[in-house]
């Protein structure tokens, strides 16, 4: 979507055990802790405008807005449980926190998004004794409805085969 490298760097407010918003979200509540940085902007929206514009892709709002989950990971894999995951908590949450985006928008055909990074999503998964995430930090801009699967699928078969790197 833009020239390698090209990055900004965003402010967004730490908040823990958000809201459930899925039934997936409800059925996993009591085993389940999760972490993200939430954006008070329409970000999402704009980079959406984007993909639509270069790629003619309409994408789905993300359910929880303009967001990037640094933790969604089960209570068990958290050293300490509940108690640390409380004492992490009261330390981190409402903290407002700095946020790099790589402005390269990605997909795998079904979800866009835009690679993030900042050393308090690493310290924090440190302080719960969690290793790596299953999925790299990213922002996501949005998914393609069944109109858009097509045509999305085309687009991440044609940046695959130009060399362009796309997870």
């Amino acid at each position: 979507m833009t020239a390698k490298n090209q990055n900004i760097t965003i402010r967004g407010k730490i908040v823990f055990d958000v809201p459930n918003v899925t039934r997936k979200h409800n059925r996993q509540a009591d085993w389940k802790r999760i972490a993200m940085v939430v954006f008070e902007d329409d970000m999402t929206e704009y980079y959406a405008w984007f993909i639509k514009r270069r790629y003619n892709i309409t994408l789905n709002k993300p359910l929880r807005g303009t967001h990037i989950t640094f933790i969604n990971d089960s209570i068990r894999e958290i050293k300490g449980g509940d108690k640390v995951w409380e004492m992490v908590r009261k330390k981190w949450d409402g903290q407002e926190i700095e946020v790099i985006l790589d402005l390269d928008a990605r997909t795998n055909v079904e979800y866009w998004w835009l690679k993030a990074s900042s050393n308090v999503f690493d310290e924090v998964r440190t302080e719960l004794g969690l290793g790596e995430p299953f999925f790299s930090y990213h922002m996501t801009v949005g998914f393609p409805n069944e109109r858009n699967i097509e045509q999305s699928e085309y687009i991440h078969d044609l940046i695959l085969k130009f060399g362009g790197e796309y997870n």
